[in-house]
């Protein structure tokens, strides 16, 4: 679970990384509605990330099964 996390954060890095120099290029309105709700969703994205890190929340049930097959065995 740690490492799906890990690459998440990663991925929302390099999609920032590459987002970052269209974004003060928004000339109309509908485009700076449409980064700042990218923006909103980034960062929802990486503090999710970050609280699945801290183990802040339970994880998702598919992997709690995995955890209890773990161990079990």
């Amino acid at each position: 679970m740690r490492n799906y996390a890990i690459l998440r954060l990663l991925l929302a890095g390099f999609l920032l990384y590459f987002a970052w120099p269209l974004i003060p290029g928004a000339e109309t309105q509908l485009e700076a509605i449409f980064w700042g709700s990218w923006l909103v969703f980034l960062l929802l994205t990486i503090g999710s990330n970050f609280a699945t890190l801290l183990q802040m929340t339970s994880p998702p049930a598919m992997e709690q099964r995995k955890m209890k097959q773990r161990q079990n065995a």
